[in-house]
């Protein structure tokens, strides 16, 4: 598979089950529709294979390895999800329900959802009694309070910047591996643990579902050899790990399901086999047969496997296909020439195709085409059309903004994980057409974010995605627009390096808002002014396509995990049949 073309023909009949030869052009019917008319969908909001039964072996198939398992690095949605559901527990998760219901908060380790007082800029949780570790000691307030302030480490990054952006007096500070702890993170007891905020945050409650919020004993601390070995606090512990091969999981024994309204742990076993080939993936789970009758896959389904899959009736009922709600953009990097000029990233705009990389991403029963930013959920349900340019681009109007920046041809490097490589090769030829050539760089999924997020090895375009954490606007653009996120190392979000004043002010202004509809409308304008500055382009918002095995039971996608299945639910029909 090198060129788009010949993606296009094993795509073919994906785009013309779901909308005709055409449709894919009209975004304003829904591209990667809803409901009944996209096969996609079928099993929107279904939990499949019925309720498991407890016992045997789940063994989940992949083509990389997890990006970081250790919680104050880890903010891959799929990872957090792995992580969060089966090895660690954090203050507050989310409901484990398909649909709506799956973004309603409970409380995990605490008691609640959280105290507010001094007009929300302090929080206080209470943690419930009888939590404990793989070893059978107690989770303690304490413990939270250190992983909150590992996430600050220099050497440990990649993971979620809300600590720094929420909590007071952190200035200057660089974690707990040295001895220096937040004066703002306060526990006075083992079972209470108080935030003090630089500014209020209504939303708290649900910051405190992401794995900074997970506790990790100083006892244990391993810096960054914790990835390999993260303490248990979860249903699960670490029997083995084979660093880009195999991952075991087994019971933890400690683990008091009591004490946890979410997790059901049905599998005795987790095996996660690791740098399999997506298609060979794809064909293991189709065919379902012995072991692979147990199996779920944890990247996507291959786009080219689609023809398999959604004219069967017996396999498209094994495909869930939730919409991701994210943004899939091609960030520029704005920090050197070209894309420094505004009136060539302008160009960029016009110049990409986005039908092709549609096409190349599986055709459009499981891709619409982005016209901005904010993904639909946060902006009412549908996206908005700020430029209006035609799906497939508009090269001559492209040439033309290239042509006054002074700048007829251009030669630029794209990076792009591995499986994008299809999607790649499609954006470089749309670029083509109007005279920028794009050298292509492939990276392993499990490295990628860690390799573009070095400054010093970012390239001149990146293709990557962002989800909001949580339904809020402000964990989506104060992430990806504002200059002050931007680290040397583990830059995250901010792909693009777009440092703009009157963003950054923009951004202080709505996240002093006390009026959460007031602040949900300024993010959706605030988008439309960006999109005008053209940092990125916004290319696709995708579903999320996994296929599972046909003795796999509790199966769905989670709304908040942008569509990967819920660990905590899922199991086996008859584990029996099992194998591992």
């Amino acid at each position: 598979m090198t060129k788009r073309t010949q993606l296009a023909l094993a795509t073919a009949l994906v785009a013309a089950l779901a909308l005709g030869a055409s449709g894919c052009s009209d975004t304003k019917k829904g591209s990667a529709g809803a409901g009944a008319s996209n096969p996609a969908a079928a099993n929107d909001g279904k939990i499949l294979g019925g309720t498991p039964v407890k016992g045997g072996t789940l063994t989940v198939l992949s083509n990389q390895d997890f990006s970081h398992l250790d919680p104050a690095r880890n903010w891959v949605m799929p990872t957090m999800d792995f992580g969060t559901r089966l090895l660690y527990r954090t203050l507050v998760t989310f409901k484990a329900e398909p649909g709506k219901a799956g973004s309603e908060l409970v409380p995990d380790l605490a008691t609640d959802l959280g105290t507010p007082s001094n007009g929300g800029k302090t929080w206080t949780f209470t943690l419930k009694e009888g939590v404990k570790y793989e070893d059978g000691s107690p989770i303690k307030a304490q413990d939270i309070k250190y992983n909150v302030e590992r996430s600050f480490a220099p050497d440990l990054t990649g993971g979620p910047d809300y600590a720094a952006q929420y909590l007071a007096g952190t200035e200057g500070y660089k974690g707990p591996l040295q001895g220096q702890h937040l004066d703002s993170v306060k526990t006075p007891d083992d079972r209470t643990i108080v935030f003090e905020l630089k500014r209020p945050v209504a939303e708290f409650s649900a910051t405190a579902t992401l794995p900074t919020f997970a506790p990790v004993p100083q006892s244990q601390e391993k810096g960054t050899q914790y990835d390999a070995r993260p303490f248990s606090s979860g249903p699960y512990k670490i029997e083995s790990y084979d660093r880009d091969k195999k991952l075991v999981l087994v019971r933890n024994e400690h683990w008091d399901p009591k004490t946890d309204t979410v997790r059901k742990a049905y599998p005795d076993k987790f095996v996660v086999v690791m740098g399999l080939k997506g298609g060979q993936i794809d064909d293991r789970i189709i065919a379902g047969e012995g072991a692979d009758a147990s199996t779920v896959q944890y990247a996507d389904m291959r786009p080219e496997s689609a023809p398999k899959v959604l004219p069967k009736p017996e396999v498209k009922e094994r495909l869930l296909a939730e919409s991701q709600g994210c943004t899939e953009m091609l960030a520029l990097n704005n920090s050197r020439a070209p894309f420094s000029d505004p009136k060539v990233r302008e160009a960029m705009q016009y110049a990409v195709d986005k039908e092709a990389v549609i096409t190349a991403g599986g055709g459009p029963a499981l891709n619409e085409v982005a016209t901005a930013y904010l993904p639909p959920a946060l902006s009412g349900g549908k996206q908005a059309d700020t430029l209006k340019i035609p799906p497939a681009g508009d090269p001559a109007k492209a040439k033309e903004l290239l042509k006054a920046a002074g700048k007829e041809t251009l030669k630029v490097s794209l990076a792009v994980s591995t499986g994008d490589k299809a999607k790649a090769e499609a954006i470089q030829q749309g670029l083509s057409r109007v005279g920028i050539e794009v050298v292509v760089d492939t990276i392993d999924p499990g490295a990628y974010y860690d390799v573009i997020g070095d400054l010093s090895t970012t390239p001149d375009m990146t293709l990557s995605g962002w989800c909001p954490d949580y339904p809020s606007g402000s964990t989506w653009i104060p992430f990806v627009f504002d200059g002050r996120t931007i680290k040397e190392k583990g830059n995250q979000g901010n792909n693009a390096q777009f440092r703009d004043d009157a963003t950054m002010k923009r951004i202080d202004e709505i996240n002093a808002m006390a009026d959460a509809k007031q602040a949900n409308q300024a993010w959706i304008d605030l988008d439309a002014e960006i999109m005008k500055k053209s940092p990125a382009i916004p290319v696709l918002l995708e579903r999320k396509p996994l296929l599972v095995g046909p003795n796999i039971a509790g199966a769905f996608g989670h709304p908040v995990w942008t569509g990967t299945i819920d660990y905590a639910t899922v199991g086996l029909k008859d584990p029996s049949k099992s194998q591992g």
